[in-house]
């Protein structure tokens, strides 16, 4: 699976450099990579334009991917992931006080100002689903309603925001909330390349723990398993890796949640396959979108969350029917 997956997502890569405003053959983005040479300004639009963020869609999706999949883990619910729990709102609400308020909450250089207020709100949930999960008797239910309860407040700050905002700042907001990959650059994609691979092998040195979770808390503990200790060290390390990636291409819902559901039906809770596998699929969901985005009007790149939303949302109550039915 993961040989077929990693194909699959290759020949995807191709095809979104190969589409776009203007169509590139495939030979010639093959000539391009291999030996830096092409027709034209083909080599600057492959290598430094649509290289990037066909690579972007792959990093990000799979960040999402193994961040859904851990939090799915750890709370032992199928609805958790970085859109249900707020983190993506509280991303959104940062971009918005940027866009419309012109806030700099860490006083950086104006052009970086959207992207680290997204992420600096991003880790302020994180941080509060952290400090919420290492009160005494917090179970795994709380958290859970704890993020649905910020998910909520952020949406609503941000809707205060829009409703002050004019007709520029709001379409601004408006295009980073459907989430994009046009602003990638290869300083961006390197970063959130190397916090998934940082996050990616503390997470995978934590495999049997992981698949320790999976059991009640009482079991895992049984068999040696620090439980509290784990699911604060998964929620901060998935906390990262999707802030890190919805402060650079904003808002894409869905991802974390379809990733690792698929993954779990293919290969069970066993994280030695389960994790890599929900990154795969994350990554493949991504680059899938993109592809369509690019698809659906000619000439026209939609933002890539409206497609991953539309993806998802059948899914999503897909799930939840069939949770249904298994409890009657």
């Amino acid at each position: 699976m993961i040989a077929v997956l990693s194909i699959s997502m290759v020949v995807l890569v191709i095809l979104n450099i190969s589409i776009g405003s203007s169509s590139i053959e495939i030979p010639e983005i093959l000539r391009v990579l291999f030996t830096g040479e092409g027709d034209g300004h083909n080599t600057m639009i492959i290598r430094d334009i649509r290289l990037p963020m066909a690579l972007m869609a792959v990093v990000v999706g799979a960040s999402l991917g193994i961040s859904g999949c851990e939090l799915q883990t750890i709370l032992r619910n199928p609805i958790a992931s970085p859109y249900t729990l707020g983190i993506s709102a509280a991303a959104s609400f940062g971009a918005a006080m940027g866009l419309i308020l012109n806030a700099n909450v860490l006083k950086v250089p104006e052009t970086l100002a959207v992207t680290v207020n997204a992420f600096a709100f991003a880790l302020l949930v994180a941080a509060a689903i952290y400090a919420f999960s290492r009160q005494r008797q917090i179970n795994k239910t709380a958290i859970i309603l704890f993020g649905v309860a910020l998910n909520f407040l952020f949406n609503s700050l941000t809707m205060i925001l829009q409703y002050i905002a004019d007709e520029n700042q709001l379409q601004s907001l408006i295009f980073w909330n459907f989430g994009s990959l046009l602003k990638t650059t290869w300083s961006k994609f390197f970063i959130v390349a190397l916090v998934l691979i940082i996050c990616f092998l503390v997470l995978f040195k934590n495999a049997w723990k992981l698949t320790a979770m999976t059991l009640d808390d009482t079991k895992a503990r049984s068999i040696g398993v620090d439980t509290a200790k784990v699911r604060r060290m998964v929620i901060f390390v998935s906390s990262l890796l999707a802030a890190v990636s919805v402060c650079f291409v904003g808002t894409i819902g869905f991802v974390g949640l379809i990733a690792p559901h698929i993954a779990r039906q293919l290969v069970g809770e066993d994280q030695r396959f389960f994790m890599p596998l929900s990154g795969l699929l994350g990554a493949f969901v991504m680059c899938l979108a993109f592809v369509i985005s690019k698809l659906i009007i000619r000439g026209v790149i939609l933002p890539i969350g409206l497609v991953t939303s539309i993806i998802g949302i059948p899914f999503f109550i897909a799930i939840i029917f069939s949770k249904k039915m298994r409890s009657m």
